[in-house]
């Protein structure tokens, strides 16, 4: 904006911008569940909403693109080795691992495949290490992108791909079902026993397809990273003086067509053409159908 100033808030920071009946922590609180926050809605090793005080990990680094997620793991496996054995893991907890953002082609910062393998690497550690505690039958992992609309794929805007883990899931199961971000609140709120908080979430499908009636599924194993990650962007280029002028010290303040533009030519080539967006309405897709056909 010509002559003016763009702020951006840290999350929950402006009550405006908030839901009035609160979040899933809230929604915790009122129905008496235990929650944990790891990152999310913490910004400098405080939480930015008051339910989430003394329900975050002091010590889980947030935003913070200069530390690895394989980091984060750690700092999270710390915690939850103590609250393991002491019986005190709480029922929710939300853990956010944000290197998948990647910073560009910034010179001599992580590349964009470095970013990325660190980021699978971190969820496939934390996976591989509750698999084979003692709670893991008691256990369901959602994974999902955040910003998920921030870049179309090759069917469509809309799309994204999300992951259930826990040991009554599904083992080897692809679900085609045509689900929405509330389709997975709602799935953990059924599971936490706890009403929905909107329309939305009361309306959505839950993923129950991806569930079993018989735990015990063998646990994860993670595998290395078959990516360099200590890669660096090194190589001068239109596209690192553009990755230069962005800001990456918050989320949310990089201009998304335009990264998603300057990741796409510096990683392909500029004589690669750009996807543009196909839009298209959801359809119901029946029993066995491939939603890429």
């Amino acid at each position: 904006m010509a002559g003016g100033v763009v702020v951006m808030m840290p999350k929950g920071h402006r009550a405006v911008a908030n839901n009035k009946g609160g979040f899933i922590w809230n929604q915790c609180s009122r129905s008496n569940v235990s929650f944990r926050t790891y990152g999310e809605f913490t910004d400098n090793f405080k939480p930015s909403l008051d339910v989430l005080k003394n329900n975050f990990c002091p010590y889980y680094v947030g935003w913070d693109m200069d530390t690895p997620d394989t980091v984060r793991f750690y700092q999270w496996k710390r915690e939850f080795d103590s609250l393991l054995a002491h019986n005190a893991v709480p029922r929710f907890n939300s853990m956010r691992f944000p290197n998948d953002h990647t910073e560009g082609l910034r010179k001599n910062k992580p590349s964009p495949y470095a970013y990325v393998a660190d980021n699978d690497l971190a969820v496939g550690m934390f996976i591989d290490y509750l698999s084979h505690s003692s709670i893991w039958n008691e256990s369901a992992v959602f994974i999902v992108e955040d910003d998920a609309q921030n870049g179309p794929d090759h069917v469509d805007a809309h799309r994204t791909t999300a992951y259930v883990a826990g040991g009554f899931v599904k083992a080897g199961y692809v679900d085609h079902t045509a689900y929405s971000t509330s389709s997975m609140l709602r799935t953990m709120e059924l599971i936490l026993g706890i009403p929905p908080m909107t329309q939305f979430d009361a309306a959505a499908t839950p993923m129950w397809r991806s569930f079993s009636k018989t735990g015990g599924h063998a646990p994860f194993t993670a595998v290395p990273a078959n990516v360099d990650l200590n890669e660096k962007n090194k190589v001068a280029s239109i596209w690192q003086e553009k990755s230069e002028l962005f800001n990456f010290a918050k989320e949310d303040a990089v201009p998304d067509m335009e990264f998603n533009f300057v990741l796409w030519h510096g990683l392909k080539g500029a004589h690669v053409p750009y996807p543009a967006p196909k839009r298209a309405a959801f359809l119901k897709l029946k029993e066995g159908e491939d939603d890429d056909d």
